[in-house]
């Protein structure tokens, strides 16, 4: 496997809680292969859900990760997902959708355990990462 994959924030939550869960053993594996990559909005997500003591240390842990932003085309993107995904009668939240275009944007697989990026990968704007 080549590509990176973008971890969004339902796994890493699922990773923090269980250290010895499916999850916590996947992203260690990916973190030490250098194959993750972190979207803006989760890197917010992490730290904004994070105790007070344990800021510093997931702050230092995400720092090493190429995080992907937003820019122009982004929005271009998620503009035309909107309409794709209205015409088929599927509707986004606005963290998805970011999270989502980003990760196109760089060719990377989406690891989420939120079903709604499964919804996107139907609708071919996404691929998602299913751990082996």
């Amino acid at each position: 496997m080549t590509s990176l994959v973008a971890v969004d924030t339902s796994v890493w939550v699922a990773a923090l809680r269980r250290a010895e869960g499916q999850e916590a053993k996947r992203l260690r594996t990916l973190l030490d292969a250098d194959l993750v990559a972190l979207p803006a909005p989760v890197r917010v997500e992490i730290l904004s859900g994070a105790s007070r003591q344990d800021r510093g240390r997931l702050r230092r842990l995400l720092s090493v990760l190429p995080v992907f932003f937003p820019a122009a085309g982004t929005w271009e993107l998620i503009d035309d997902w909107v309409n794709r995904a209205g015409d088929a009668g599927e509707h986004f939240g606005f963290a998805d959708l970011l999270i989502g275009a980003l990760s196109a944007e760089k060719d990377a697989l989406v690891w989420s355990l939120d079903g709604d990026f499964a919804r996107m990968e139907r609708l071919k704007l996404l691929t998602c990462y299913r751990p082996s």
